[in-house]
């Protein structure tokens, strides 16, 4: 056993370091990811016994992998920079305020309701790519834009990308475990369990998630004599209302209709509803919200994105102005959904690289399905001809959307290249456990009973590293449920309580925060980030671990599959 917990100790240093660089020191991700890199790959080599050349390889499928990530950003920052040029951000900032002028209605209607749509349509970091540069055109300080909206990207993720991370990350990673105990036929019904286990949770925490964002928002970004928890707790009653638009349906989508469409479906109903309780100031705060002056801004408050006051911008009607995002959800949803045929068609359309360097590892790019080409570059194509853009502006968005680019790429590069060389550590000559499931394996050792509790931290490891709730829960399912199985609790409330933790993961996973500030041009300002969002992530997790305590040992789990 203390043989296991040092090799968890070693294994963990990469992670510790970009953890301290970034938060306790300040470190730009650019510079601390190539260093924690370096440091993963010392350890895999010298104490995991990974071949040299596994190594190599792995970096590689990290860079490839980076490269498709790159791709849904340069899209994002692209779409936001034409609709920039053309004016429609101005208008889309006009119409907000016809609705209310209020941030914390404001933050709520694009961070929780928007995003979650755009979650269960795409995912993939893709709500904060598109929801933090929007809420910048609405006048938001970049920092408090990008902060909030990886907030609220949290109770969608277990369900986006029509349902991803249960069907592809615990789908996938158990698929083999359920048809020996259940045989083959339970494969979906086992899934099903999976979403209804995951929503529970969700709900009971995600309906206050609205309120906890704002809270944050109006302690961090006031002005000095509106800034503290008071002023979000103030639009308590609105934002508690927003949270049960999306989490009621939310949870009968889980409950009827399985992982697919939860987040989809509580966002179509939630956002109409909401915004028409803004519009009529039902429960609204009595008194404005607002930040101060830009002129009183913090100097890490502000980012390259912004949106020039432009005497023909605000002419636009608002239709028009929202037709390109209108586009892109309907894109997003007819591409994704099965049913409709267009999702196989454009997934066939691949490049990739198997086998690297003989290592049996595969890069798949599938060039038309990954989000920033199809719908983010195509609707960007469309929106000048929409807008009926001057070939300069046209110009200035794509070259301003190459130079953005360039402050995310080492970061990204790097930074996946670590998740790689320490995943691929399970392939090594001492042929023992890879270095993520070391240190699971470890933590289990030390807390045992009280596992519930710590599952969706995992869950948060995961994401943190990986960038993605599906990556997460296809590292630690199989881990997870190994440990529910010698606890002799229920598999099924654990792998749920994993894919919550994965969810919840998004709101400080490097790769997200990285790529959110790429998007509104925020250099050096990461490491603010994830230790601000550190707290709302605690909590959510925190109390999501004392729900599964009670759902696993109060008796409420015993007629789960597995």
């Amino acid at each position: 056993m203390d043989n296991l917990f040092l090799m968890a100790l070693i294994a963990f240093v990469p992670i510790l370091f970009t953890i301290v660089m970034m938060t306790v020191f300040s470190w730009p991700a650019k510079k601390v990811m190539p260093i924690a890199w370096i440091l993963a790959v010392v350890i895999a080599y010298a104490v995991w016994g990974v071949e040299f050349n596994r190594i190599i390889a792995s970096t590689t499928f990290g860079f490839l992998s980076a490269f498709n990530i790159l791709i849904i950003i340069f899209g994002a920052i692209l779409i936001l920079n034409t609709m920039k040029n053309s004016g429609a951000m101005a208008s889309i900032n006009r119409g907000f305020y016809g609705i209310s002028a209020d941030r914390r209605v404001q933050a709520i209607i694009v961070g929780w309701l928007f995003g979650s749509f755009i979650e269960g349509a795409a995912g993939f970091g893709t709500p904060a790519a598109l929801a933090g540069p929007l809420l910048v055109g609405l006048g938001f300080p970049p920092l408090a834009a990008v902060m909030i909206a990886l907030v609220f990207n949290s109770t969608a993720v277990s369900f986006g990308a029509v349902g991803t991370p249960v069907i592809g990350g615990v789908g996938a990673a158990m698929q083999d475990t359920v048809a020996s105990i259940l045989g083959q036929g339970n494969h979906y019904v086992f899934l099903e369990q999976i979403a209804l286990w995951s929503a529970i949770p969700h709900v009971i925490v995600g309906t206050f998630l609205p309120l906890l964002a704002i809270c944050m928002l109006t302690a961090f970004f006031g002005p000095k004599e509106k800034r503290g928890v008071k002023y979000g707790l103030a639009a308590a009653p609105f934002a508690l209302f927003a949270g049960l638009s999306f989490t009621v349906p939310y949870m009968f989508t889980a409950y009827f209709l399985g992982p697919e469409f939860p987040s989809l479906v509580g966002a179509l109903i939630g956002l109409p509803i909401v915004l028409l309780a803004a519009k009529s100031n039902f429960l609204t705060p009595k008194d404005t919200w607002e930040f101060p002056s830009k002129d009183k801004w913090d100097s890490n408050w502000e980012g390259t994105f912004k949106v020039e006051k432009d005497e023909d911008s605000g002419n636009m009607p608002l239709w028009l102005a929202w037709t390109p995002y209108v586009l892109i959800a309907l894109i997003l949803v007819v591409t994704r959904i099965d049913a409709i045929g267009l999702k196989a068609i454009l997934q066939a359309q691949s490049i990739g690289w198997a086998n690297i360097m003989g290592s049996g590892i595969n890069y798949t790019l599938q060039y038309l399905y990954v989000p920033g080409t199809i719908p983010f570059i195509l609707v960007a194509i469309i929106t000048i001809f929409l807008h009926k853009m001057p070939a300069e502006k046209v110009k200035d968005a794509w070259v301003s959307t190459f130079k953005q680019l360039t402050g995310a790429t080492i970061a990204l590069l790097f930074a996946v290249a670590m998740v790689q060389v320490m995943t691929q550590s399970s392939v090594n000559l001492k042929g023992i456990d890879g270095m993520m499931i070391t240190m699971a394996s470890a933590t289990s050792e030390l807390v045992g009973a009280a596992w519930p509790l710590v599952a969706p931290f995992v869950g948060i490891l995961g994401s943190f590293m990986a960038g993605s709730n599906t990556v997460s829960n296809v590292l630690f399912s199989s881990f997870q449920f190994e440990v529910a199985q010698q606890l002799g609790i229920s598999g099924v409330a654990i792998l749920a309580l994993q894919n919550v933790g994965g969810a919840i993961g998004n709101m400080v996973c490097v790769h997200n925060v990285v790529a959110a500030c790429a998007t509104v041009g925020l250099v050096g300002v990461e490491g603010v980030i994830i230790r601000r969002n550190a707290i709302p992530c605690a909590i959510y997790a925190f109390v999501v671990g004392l729900v599964g305590l009670l759902l696993i040992y109060g008796g409420f789990a015993i007629g789960t599959l597995l």
